[in-house]
Order: structure tokens, then C-alpha cells, then sequence
């Protein structure tokens, strides 16, 4: 359990960085700007390293017990999963920040957010889905 706890961290950790890297201070940088939702000039990357690593091992963790009690095809109980753990960051990086941060339009904002949050966490419900099939 340990060596798939590790593995399905180190997926969310490589799958997270690599959309959300780019998504936030790339692709959608100016756009976000624009809306008012700033990042800093120089990300602490550190937090945002740990912050991953602290979310990969809690649902690694807790997929590990779900995954156990519900059948079913592991790549879609991975992606069930990692999407309502998904709401819960999302609650977080999208509807929280909306409402502390003056972001303007705000529906650009939650549909841009949104989407990262859907895309970030089905990746990383089939790389979940995955890792918990091997060895069965």
C-alpha cells in the first residue's frame, strides 16, 4: 500500500505541475491578471510544493480505502474519486478566492478556474485509477 501511496503522489505532484504551471503563469498569466486575480511576480514555490505533495498523499491515502469498498473498473472509481476530492480543492481555489480577491468578471474567473480544477483532477483520477489496478 505504502509503494502505491507513493507512486499515486508522485502522479498527482507531476500531473498538477505540469497543467497547472503552465495554465496559471503562461498560458491564462495575462488573463487573470486582467481579471485581478494577481500572482506574484516570483511564486513561492515551496508552498506550492508542499501544498501538492500534502493533497497527492491525502487522496492517494484515501482512494487506497476507497477503492477497497466499491467495485468497479479502477480508471473510473479513480476518476469519480479524485473528482470529489477535486470539489474540495476547487472550493478552495476557485469559489474562496473569488470571494476574498476583487475579480473582475468573476464568472471569467470561476469558468477558467473551473476548468483547470476539471482537467487537473480527472488527469489525475486515471494516472489513480491506474496505480490501484496494478498488482490485482
Amino acid at each position: 500500500m505504502v509503494k502505491k501511496i507513493i507512486l499515486a503522489t508522485m502522479s498527482y505532484f507531476v500531473i498538477t505541475m505540469a497543467i497547472s504551471y503552465p495554465w496559471f503563469l503562461i498560458w491564462f498569466k495575462a488573463d487573470y491578471e486582467l481579471m485581478g486575480a494577481v500572482t506574484r511576480p516570483e511564486p513561492i514555490m515551496p508552498f506550492g510544493t508542499a501544498a501538492m505533495i500534502i493533497q497527492g498523499i491525502v487522496i492517494a491515502y484515501l482512494f487506497s480505502f476507497y477503492r477497497k469498498q466499491v467495485q468497479g473498473n479502477p480508471i473510473v472509481l479513480g476518476v469519480k474519486f479524485s473528482l470529489i476530492a477535486g470539489l474540495l480543492v476547487a472550493t478552495v481555489m476557485v469559489l474562496a478566492t473569488a470571494a476574498k480577491i476583487n475579480i473582475e468578471p468573476v464568472n471569467q474567473f470561476l469558468l477558467l478556474t473551473s476548468a483547470h480544477q476539471f482537467l487537473q483532477f480527472f488527469l489525475t483520477g486515471i494516472a489513480l485509477g491506474f496505480i490501484y489496478s496494478r498488482g490485482e
